[in-house]
């Protein structure tokens, strides 16, 4: 997720929630949690919780339309699209369909479920997408 700064097939999904919360914090903590707030519409109280090392619960969406906020980065919508370009690249590279990725998530997610949030047409968590990336780029 996150533009691809992430080595995913090396972290655990909470390794790796911990990672994007960490790289949303340093955007929020040089924007501003006001500041993003305005921006985002995401709460104030949620965003200063990524700043002190807090992993509230969050969309994707919405980790898009944070990391936006710096200037030097796409838009939300780009962010995001992006985000999903990497879930669906790597299960094509790995060869893994829908079927395989729940498997290897323990059903955490049945399958329809993961094919409808991969291609952006159910809301993903930033704790579903961890777990999704992780997997997916273990067995690239």
């Amino acid at each position: 997720m996150l533009r691809g700064e992430f080595e995913a097939d090396e972290q655990s999904p909470a390794e790796l929630r911990s990672a994007y919360d960490a790289r949303l914090g340093e955007v929020i903590d040089a924007v501003g949690p006001e500041t993003v707030a305005e921006r985002t519409g995401v709460d104030v109280d949620t965003l200063s919780a990524l700043v002190d090392g807090e992993s509230p619960e969050l969309t994707l969406e919405e980790a898009a339309s944070i990391l936006a906020t710096d200037e030097d980065l796409p838009d939300a919508g780009s962010i995001e699209a992006e985000a999903l370009d990497i879930l669906l690249l790597g299960m094509s590279m790995a060869v893994l369909d829908v079927e395989a990725v729940a498997s290897g998530i323990d059903d955490a997610m049945d399958p329809k479920e993961i094919q409808q949030k991969a291609e952006g047409r159910y809301p993903m968590t930033l704790d579903e997408y961890a777990l999704l990336h992780s997997f997916i780029e273990s067995r690239r």
